[in-house]
Formats: structure tokens, C-alpha cells, sequence
């Protein structure tokens, strides 16, 4: 193996470069939480485990232990909740949900989070595939359920909830066994987790995840440390969804590192600009974020180095972002590292930056995380490629999925015959390591025989002055099969479409060039930033004017 690039000549494989990760055999019996408490000093930590940054509410470790505890002995008391049970977690952020996270988890049943903010049409799918038997909810959430299913429903905001944190907190000695043992052993192996994928692009898919890609995840993002030493324990602002993967795996890696997570509990609104006030006010030590967080704090006029005395660092993933918001980000705050890093819902972590000098390679996601093997493997013919060479990625690793479950996605081609998952990037490592994405294949821009990579185009529009937002999709043309169309909100400026055409012709090769733009006021895109091109391809046939999107 190249020792400065992680790539194997004889197997054509990346592998890499960071330190194996301590994992227990896939057959261990553990459970992701009995792994995470054995992890825990004792005493317990004198610090928040979690931290309402929206109220000030804060929960101790030994109260988190205590209502895990209690409320697992009441899941299986009570509702008789037993290993394999399918529980789907349908509520707005709280104090709560890790702790219904965590308890269902210790049980050997299956957690499965998903967006409060869902239609009812797509809960109804999302139950079809997990087949859950327990819904925890909350009065706002509930009436999003299907009728007519046989499910045991648990409100949050009720007093049954309550009881079932408290009613139980005998089971078990302080200085005993910090969880109920589980009816059933629960090993590694086992399904602990169902998430959901490409809702936005395509037809739900649902995730089985295992404990022991639990426990890699949690081990795979590294910790930050305090700016002096003996300073205060580390504050990680968890800025993006619980009920998403990427805050999923977050939460459980704040309890497993020790660390005190805060989170944002503030009713929907606030957007960005709630995070970054948030994480200003618990004086967060590392966040994590999506790319219009990174925006929000980049901008001129916005709270500066001062109002984050003791940021250290901002990991940023769940959608690309741009290398004018990460030189802006770095010439704002350059004590700060900015961490961007690769995943996916199937995948899990696959690449991150570690340290200030991997942060400052603006328009990579950083290296492999330890234990992750990839291929990078041509479009056309399947060859596998080195370094500089563009392909698909595929990868293996302890984070990798078990595979799709519910409905007719068992039978989704998402590994190859050897047991490497498609990722669907397009994607390049460079001679230190570092991997590249391009874009999304399915997203690619076919001109004549050329493939154009609409991510591209949007990182050269970002840098034009005047532009706040661009997107960039594939308009059907009868001539050469589909030309590069922009999405473009203009800010304070009277850009031209022929203007935004020539600024962008003089960076790229001719086949790249945009050939037809339409001026909007907003770029539709999901709280972590990830666009909704499909919302976009509703509106190729707009006219040049200005439309509202």
C-alpha cells in the first residue's frame, strides 16, 4: 500500500490512513448502549450529557442513566416491548428523544427516528416498511399515523410517558448495573436502528443499521478538545436533526465520548441563523452542522470570532458545501477548524478531516475514517482506477449498512458481488489520500458524449459576486440530448442571464458551459442544505423572468 495515498496496487483498493478502530467482534453481545455506559468514567461525568440550548434545561448523565433505566423497565414491563420490536420515534426535538433512543436500544428492539415534520402519507410508508409495533409520539405528531394499524402509540408529552421516566427508577442500584438487562442477549450483529434514505430524490428506501456500526460511527467522529488546557468539558451543538442519520449517529456519540451534547429545541423558523445563536450561547467547544449553518456564520455582520471563545471546531456534512462559503468561513474565524466530511445514510461516515492542516483542503471530504476500504471503479467499462481518476466510489467498512429492508428494496442493487456498496458519487483520490466528490451520478449532465457535473458549475457560480444561491440541472435539448440550465437568486445585483453565461464560459471547458438561466428568489433545499432538484426540474419551462420557486 502507498504509504502517502492509502492506495494498494495489486488489490486496486484505497484503505485507511488513520488508526484501526478498537471494535468488539461482530458477535460480541453488546448493545450499543451497554457499550457506551462502559465507557463512562466513574464517577459519572459532573457535566451535562445533554443540554437544551433553547432553554437552558439540562439533563446529568446519572438522570439520563436513571430515565433509560426506568423507562426500558416500563417498555418491557408494561408494553411488553421484546428484542426485534420495531419502535419508529415521531416527535419534534427534546430532552426525551435520546433517552427513548437509548432505552429501546438496551431492550435488543429496533429504533427507527423519523421527521415530526412528515406528511401523513409518508409516515404510512415509513411504518409499512419497519413494520413498527410501538410509536413514540407526541399530540402534534399523532394524528399523522395511519388508521387501522395495530400499534401501541406513546405520547411523549403525557403523563404516561412521564411516569414510565420516573415510575421505574428503582430497578437497579445506583452503583449497580446502570441498564436492565435485556429479556433477550442482544449481540453486535443485531439490528439496532432503521433509518430512511432518498426520500427527496426518489422513493423511500428504509436502513438497517447494526450495533456494532453503532458503536463504529460514535468512535469514527473524533472528539475536540478544549482551547486550554484544564478548561471546561467539551459542548458539542448538535445543529442538524435528531430524527437524521447524521444527528442520529451524533447524539449517541456525545453519551459514548462523555461529552455534553447540546441541542436545539426552538420551534422550526429559526433556521441557521438559530443554530449559530444557539451554539453562541452555550458556548459550544465543536458543532455539527449542515452547509447553511457555515453560510450563516460566514457572512459579514454576523456574530464573529468573539461571540465563540471557545469554538475549536465545525464539522459540516449531510449536503456540499461550497468553496466560497468554506474561504469565507476560514478567513472569519481562522482559529476555527472546518471539518467537512462524506456520508451517507447507507454508508455512514466514509471520509473526514482531522487537524488544520487536512481542514484547509476546501474542496475535499477529507481522508477515509479508519476501517473503511473503497474502490473507485469506471462508469463505462467497470475498471477499477487509481489516484486522479474519476469513477464511482464503493466502499466497506464497519459503518456500511446491513441493507434495505420492507417492501420490494431487499431487492435494490446496493452492493456488488463482493459485498462493496455503490455509493452512486462520482468521486477521485488525489496522491495524499484526499477524496474528492464530483457529483451525484445520476445528477450528471449529459451534452453530446460529454458528462457535465452540475456540482461543478454551482461551486463557480457561488464565487460571482451578486449570487447567493445557484443550482444547476439538466434541460432537455433535441440537438445535443440536455444542456446546463441555472438556478440563480441574485443579491442586490442586476446580473444579466448573458452576463452569469460569459462570467462562467471563461472557467470552464466549452461543453461545461450554461446555456440558459432563470433568476428565482429562493433555491429550494432541506435543512441540511441538500438541494431538492426534483423541486427544480418542475420549472424547466419557466421563462427567463424572475419566478418564485
Amino acid at each position: 500500500m502507498d504509504p502517502r495515498s492509502g492506495f494498494c496496487p495489486s488489490t486496486r483498493t484505497f484503505r485507511s490512513l488513520r488508526p484501526p478502530l478498537p471494535l468488539p467482534p461482530e458477535d460480541a453481545p453488546f448493545s450499543f448502549p451497554s457499550f457506551a455506559v462502559s465507557r463512562l468514567p466513574s464517577p459519572l461525568p459532573a457535566h451535562p450529557a445533554f443540554l437544551d440550548a433553547s432553554t437552558g434545561a439540562a439533563l446529568s448523565f446519572p438522570a439520563l442513566l436513571a430515565r433509560v433505566r426506568s423507562l426500558a423497565a416500563a417498555l418491557r414491563g408494561a408494553l411488553g416491548v421484546a428484542k426485534g420490536d420495531v419502535a419508529l420515534v415521531l416527535a419534534p426535538p427534546s430532552l426525551d428523544v435520546p433517552v427513548v433512543y437509548l432505552a429501546v436500544l438496551s431492550l435488543g428492539a429496533v429504533v427507527s427516528p423519523f421527521s415530526p415534520l412528515s406528511t401523513a402519507a409518508d409516515v404510512a410508508r415509513a411504518v409499512d416498511l419497519c413494520g413498527a409495533s410501538v410509536v413514540f409520539a407526541t399530540a402534534g405528531t399523532v394524528g399523522k399515523l395511519p388508521a387501522g394499524r395495530k400499534m401501541t402509540v406513546v405520547l411523549l408529552d403525557s403523563p404516561q410517558f412521564e411516569s414510565f421516566l420516573h415510575g421505574h427508577e428503582g430497578v437497579g442500584a445506583e452503583d449497580g448495573p446502570l441498564l436492565p438487562p435485556p429479556p433477550v442477549e442482544v449481540r453486535l450483529s443485531d439490528v439496532a436502528a432503521i433509518s430512511y434514505s432518498s426520500g427527496t430524490t426518489g422513493r423511500m428506501k428504509a436502513v438497517a443499521q447494526s450495533h456494532r456500526r453503532l458503536i463504529a460511527s460514535s468512535l469514527q467522529a473524533i472528539a475536540a478538545r478544549p482551547r486550554a488546557p484544564g478548561g471546561h468539558a467539551v459542548t458539542s451543538l448538535l445543529g442538524v436533526p435528531m430524527f437524521h442519520s447524521y444527528g442520529f449517529y451524533m447524539l449517541k456519540r456525545g453519551v459514548a465520548m462523555a461529552e455534553t451534547t447540546a441541542v436545539v429545541t426552538a420551534p422550526r423558523g429559526g433556521g441557521a441563523a438559530a443554530v449559530v445563536a444557539a451554539a453562541a450561547r452555550c458556548g459550544a467547544t465543536q458543532m455539527f452542522v449542515a452547509p447553511p449553518v457555515v453560510v450563516a456564520m460566514a457572512r459579514r455582520g454576523g456574530v464573529g470570532p468573539e461571540g465563540f471563545p471557545d469554538l475549536v471546531r465545525v464539522v459540516c456534512g449531510g449536503a456540499p458545501l461550497s468553496s466560497a462559503a468554506a474561504s469565507a468561513f476560514h478567513e472569519k474565524f481562522p482559529d476555527v477548524e472546518l471539518s467537512l466530511a462524506l456520508g451517507s445514510t447507507e454508508g455512514g461516515i466514509i471520509s473526514n478531516m482531522v487537524g488544520r492542516q487536512e481542514c484547509h483542503r476546501i474542496k475535499s471530504t477529507g481522508r477515509l475514517c479508519s476501517g473503511v476500504e473503497a474502490k473507485v471503479v469506471d462508469i463505462i467499462n467497470g475498471e477499477l482506477l487509481s489516484t486522479n481518476e474519476q469513477g464511482e466510489l464503493y466502499i466497506r467498512g464497519p459503518s456500511v449498512m446491513l441493507g434495505y429492508v420492507g417492501a420490494n428494496e431487499t431487492r435494490i442493487c446496493a452492493f456488488d458481488s463482493n459485498g462493496w456498496l455503490k455509493t452512486g458519487d462520482l468521486c477521485y483520490f488525489d496522491e495524499d489520500g484526499f477524496l474528492y466528490v464530483v457529483d451525484r451520478l445520476k445528477d450528471l449532465i449529459k451534452y453530446k458524449a460529454y458528462q457535465v457535473a452540475p456540482a461543478e458549475l454551482e461551486d463557480a457560480l457561488h464565487l460571482i459576486p451578486g449570487i447567493s444561491d445557484a443550482a444547476v440541472i439538466p434541460y432537455p435539448d433535441e440537438e445535443v440530448g440536455q444542456i446546463p440550465m441555472a438556478f440563480v437568486v441574485r443579491l442586490n445585483t442586476n446580473l444579466t442571464e448573458d452576463q452569469i453565461m460569459e462570467l462562467i464560459a471563461k472557467q470552464v471547458a466549452p461543453y461545461k458551459k450554461i446555456r440558459k438561466v432563470c433568476f428565482v428568489d429562493s433555491i429550494p433545499r432541506l435543512p441540511s442544505g441538500k438541494l431538492l432538484r426534483r423541486e427544480l426540474h418542475r420549472h424547466v419551462t419557466l421563462p427567463k423572468s424572475t419566478s418564485r420557486l
